[in-house]
């Protein structure tokens, strides 16, 4: 599954599943509301009935000695209109007598009604997790169902990408190969034409070798590898094209796991780029620290940092299709990018998670 197709998957997924265990989670919340007050109406009727059965001088036998009751004519004006509440862990319930002149007061310990709330909530909450699983399945599979047509249309979409980068495989090789020959006519050497012919191809093949490495995303390999080599075959590398650059790289030692390829190629934008986008004698410094590695140029800095990974963007450091593709590869490696500018350069920071 390719990175973007996980994350469509996980909005897909989460979404629905929020959506239904707050409704399971509210139904439940409520359910229990509507069960704690019958079980207090049921109480109250008790106590009720234990009165009327005072009032009329009939036996209490038939009412655990739990129950109590005693008279009073002297009434809390706070009292809770219904007469009812629960204090001190026990129901008490008023009910006037002799034209309200004195209260009844009876009592009956609220442990029974506690019980029966918890055994309740223990019901509630087990078929809570019980509907929590079964949806958090059915949200697996309706995420999977929703997505299958994307990744049909993405199979067929990287097949004819794949056919395709690779039948331009053979031409980008005819002309690099013809320029080289090109080149080494004394005549042609600084042709305005030729060279700005070979500035294209170059560009053609960049973009050919990222295609080529972003279509493995699926199949990438992942394998420690150490870092700081791939710097240094890239600097080796740029150093040749780009003799008035100062190249300084501090970086022996950085182990991560990564797929080297796909490394190399992000590398390789971003540095390439720095060169590019240069100011004049200029220099790059590469550097590591703990977990991450810095590339940090002396070019005009980056107007937008924010938008220099966007596919429209277009500026001083770079544009098109190039760092797009190095925030893709950086994503399915799970490498942070940040990128800091200033008037006098930019920072491009790669931590590996």
């Amino acid at each position: 599954m390719h990175h973007h197709e996980k994350k469509a998957f996980l909005k897909f997924f989460v979404t629905y599943f929020l959506s239904v265990a707050v409704l399971i989670l509210a139904a439940g919340y409520f359910y229990q509301q509507q069960i704690r007050e019958q079980y207090l109406k049921t109480e109250e009727f008790s106590l009720i009935e234990y009165a009327r059965q005072i009032k009329m001088g009939e036996s209490l036998e038939k009412f655990p000695s739990s129950y109590r009751h005693s008279f009073t004519n002297k009434i809390d004006k706070y009292i809770d209109i219904r007469n009812f509440k629960i204090q001190n862990d026990e129901f008490i319930k008023y009910l006037p007598m002799n034209h309200n002149r004195y209260y009844l007061i009876v009592h009956k310990p609220a442990e029974g009604f506690y019980q029966k709330l918890f055994r309740i909530r223990v019901k509630i909450i087990l078929v809570q997790l019980f509907l929590l699983v079964l949806f958090g399945f059915i949200s697996y599979k309706l995420a999977k169902s929703a997505l299958n047509p994307l990744e049909e249309s993405i199979s067929k979409l990287d097949k004819f990408a794949k056919d395709l980068i690779h039948d331009l495989n053979t031409p980008v090789t005819s002309i690099k190969l013809n320029m080289k020959i090109l080149q080494k006519n004394q005549d042609l050497k600084e042709n305005n034409a030729l060279l700005r012919l070979n500035k294209s191809v170059q560009t053609i093949s960049e973009l050919h070798e990222n295609l080529t490495v972003l279509l493995q995303e699926e199949t990438f390999q992942m394998s420690f590898i150490n870092v700081c080599e791939v710097v240094n075959e890239i600097v080796q590398i740029q150093k040749p094209i780009y003799p008035d650059i100062n190249f300084d790289v501090e970086c022996q030692n950085f182990q991560a796991k990564l797929n080297q390829h796909a490394m190399k190629q992000i590398l390789q934008n971003i540095i390439s780029n720095a060169c590019k986008y240069n100011s004049k004698n200029g220099f790059i410094k590469i550097y590591k620290d703990t977990n991450s590695l810095y590339i940090e140029d002396g070019g005009k800095g980056i107007k937008e940092p924010d938008k220099i990974f966007e596919r429209s963007y277009s500026g001083e450091h770079g544009s098109g299709i190039g760092l797009d593709i190095v925030k893709r590869l950086a994503d399915a490696m799970d490498i942070k990018i940040k990128v800091k500018s200033k008037n006098n350069g930019s920072i491009f920071i790669l931590t590996m998670r």
